[in-house]
């Protein structure tokens, strides 16, 4: 409906999951923030590959620390193919993680187009990553 505040959906939320790969790299930059360079590759679902950069702050009590992340991910989602973006935001107090990571609205292509959704992470013992990602289409805005 034309003017209505609230979002109209085209299909109920899905689940996605599985696990991924990451190589980070620090850039040349040295100091706070730190920057790095991330190359990830998505298996399960979500299958594809994914480049973005990462800033951290680092504090002087061990287990505290904020990073913030822009990922774009290239591939198919539920076999789906096309390509969206996803935000981090992740503060550590004190050895206790908070993470929040969504997809950038309206940053949807081809098949994807109106994807939005939440990703939670997982990171176990060993070191894999694993991913759950939320997530509904959006009918496109009007034009």
């Amino acid at each position: 409906m034309k003017g209505s505040a609230e979002p109209m959906t085209t299909a109920a939320t899905h689940h996605a999951e599985g696990p991924f790969d990451v190589n980070i790299t620090p850039t040349a930059d040295e100091g706070t923030p730190g920057r790095m360079m991330l190359d990830k590759t998505y298996h399960g679902d979500m299958t594809g590959e994914a480049t973005g950069q990462m800033l951290t702050a680092m504090t002087d009590v061990r287990g505290s620390a904020g990073y913030v992340a822009i990922e774009r991910f290239e591939g198919t989602l539920h076999g789906k193919r096309g390509a969206f973006s996803l935000q981090h935001n992740g503060v550590m107090t004190r050895g206790e993680p908070s993470l929040t990571v969504t997809v950038v609205p309206d940053s949807a292509t081809d098949e994807l187009a109106g994807l939005r959704g939440m990703m939670a992470i997982d990171i176990r013992e060993g070191g894999a990553h694993f991913y759950t990602l939320d997530y509904w289409f959006e009918a496109p805005p009007a034009q």
